[in-house]
């Protein structure tokens, strides 16, 4: 592990200067990351109004699918171009382009100009999530960057509960096409931020850009992610169109393999996995999106059949596991600042996971929402102990040098965990609730059989008998998912032990005569600021 006291330039005098010019800096990052994370939630409440404009409803889901897509293919390539040519300039292409994106995406007049536009969105949006983390990365040291977690949680959840109300007044006021145009103001003061208060050392290294590896990863990401999203939903899970995107997958993924064994410059350093703490924090980032991206894709969906909330109203239930995830993760923080422990954090998020997971299981059409307000609290308690940890153990496990591949491969790694989490989790419940309205007799199959997901309109429809059937299937879809999902969170809680607490760079420690490399250790915020 690089000797953390080694500098490359002169010492900041005081401490608090540098803490407020971090500050500083983290805001105009923190609104970067606000324009990734709200862009979806508000979109999202946009969709029924967009389709009645431009019609296309046969290819809505492309409008998201495009969007995923780009941002986890470009995730890696944005990390390394980073460490390469330094993080200033990748970041603020990446905020253009998302920003072009967004232009484009309201000046749409088809739904195939929409979607074009959308990948476009996302191809920025994969930029914007790993150059914040790996800005942040390399300006602050680990054991110093627990002070700053709690603001990362904090846009997370504006985004989750702000989302959905700015949305829908939003469409409702102004029109969908503001959906997108409203991340042009927020872009240029983030753009203006982060030009004039960010300023890293320049890089520039003559390796040639690792396209092979580049193209091969892309092949493989698509269709892991296609795979996942059209398998049980478009196409039957054995028809030739999944199978063919399972093989290519593969076949890709160890043409990727092949390739960065041989590349001078690989787009994803296979020697990264060496460190058992990243081997084993990936694995964990990976279930963790398994689980967390499964939860938060089905609590609304019970929230608003079950209980009877409305869509924009569902977003303010998701409060109590918003609030706690907030709380715990800016207590991590803290502590894992004054002492540099943090492998007990993993572990007693993977605790709090699974247990809310199994609390969340036992919901049924009875239960209140203040008792889903508990468990969702739990669940809540335990993202908070393990999200930024992941983070934070990934970076720590690999070399400056790496710090943008570190960071892109652990967000991908969750990325791709989420879209397998909510592709089964997806099939499960499609699954189980048509297995329960058939139970009901005749009328109850006929009520879902176009989909297992309906709209409260179409609920409201329903016979009494009919919707009663339909939200104790609900009920029941729900309960199989939070119990798998509890089922997964073991494994990660059993991988969260084999977790080594090695020192986290920019821990106190004696002296020393000579300094490590340059390119070893954290940046200099005398330099970088």
């Amino acid at each position: 592990m690089p000797d953390s006291t080694a500098t490359a330039a002169p010492p900041i005098t005081t401490k608090e200067p540098r803490q407020r010019s971090v500050r500083v800096v983290l805001v105009g990052l923190m609104i970067a990351m606000l324009l990734a994370m709200l862009d979806n939630m508000i979109v999202g409440t946009a969709m029924p109004t967009i389709v009645g404009d431009l019609g296309g409803l046969n290819h809505l889901s492309w409008v998201v699918t495009a969007y995923t897509l780009a941002t986890a293919t470009s995730t890696p390539v944005w990390g390394k171009l980073g460490d390469m040519y330094g993080r200033k300039g990748i970041f603020l292409t990446s905020i253009v382009l998302f920003l072009a994106g967004s232009a484009l995406s309201g000046m749409s007049q088809t739904m195939d100009q929409l979607i074009a536009f959308r990948a476009v969105q996302g191809l920025g949006a994969g930029g914007l999530i790993v150059g914040v983390m790996a800005i942040i990365g390399e300006l602050v040291p680990p054991r110093e960057r627990g002070k700053y977690q709690g603001m990362t949680a904090g846009v997370m959840a504006i985004a989750m509960i702000g989302g959905p109300l700015v949305g829908g007044s939003i469409t409702d006021n102004w029109g969908w096409r503001w959906s997108f145009y409203i991340n042009l103001p927020i872009g240029v003061v983030a753009l203006a931020m982060v030009t004039i208060v960010l300023h890293l050392p320049k890089k520039r290294t003559k390796a040639r850009i690792d396209y092979p590896g580049a193209a091969l990863l892309t092949v493989a990401i698509t269709s892991l992610v296609l795979l996942t999203t059209w398998g049980g939903t478009q196409y039957a899970w054995g028809s030739p169109m999944i199978i063919g995107l399972l093989v290519l997958g593969l076949a890709a993924l160890g043409g990727f393999l092949f390739a960065e064994t041989r590349a001078a410059e690989p787009v994803m350093p296979l020697r990264i996995f060496r460190s058992r703490n990243f081997s084993v924090i990936s694995l964990v980032a990976f279930l963790v999106g398994f689980t967390m991206f499964g939860a938060m894709t089905f609590l609304p969906l019970y929230q608003q059949t079950v209980q009877g909330a409305s869509a924009t109203n569902s977003g303010l239930l998701l409060l109590p596991m918003l609030l706690a995830m907030m709380a715990v993760s800016l207590v991590a923080g803290r502590i894992t600042t004054a002492t540099g422990k943090y492998k007990v954090f993993p572990i007693v998020g993977g605790v709090l996971i699974t247990a809310g997971l199994f609390l969340l299981s036992t919901m049924d059409v009875h239960t209140s929402r203040l008792s889903s307000g508990v468990y969702m609290a739990v669940l809540g308690a335990g993202m908070g102990s393990i999200m930024q940890i992941t983070m934070l153990i990934a970076q720590n496990s690999v070399s400056m040098r790496d710090i943008g591949v570190g960071s892109s491969s652990s967000t991908l790694f969750r990325t791709i965990g989420g879209s397998f989490g909510v592709s089964l989790f997806g099939a499960l419940f499609s699954h189980k609730v048509q297995h329960s309205m058939e139970s009901a007799g005749g009328a109850g199959a006929a009520a879902t059989k176009g989909g297992a997901q309906l709209d409260p309109a179409t609920i409201a429809k329903f016979p009494p008998a009919v919707k009663d059937a339909y939200l104790h299937a609900v009920s029941s879809g729900t309960h199989m998912v939070f119990l798998v999902g509890g089922l997964v969170s073991v494994i990660g809680l059993i991988a969260a032990w084999f977790i080594t607490e090695t020192p986290l760079r920019g821990a106190p420690t004696a002296p020393k005569a000579k300094s490590e490399p340059a390119d070893e250790q954290p940046a200099v915020l005398a330099e970088a600021l």
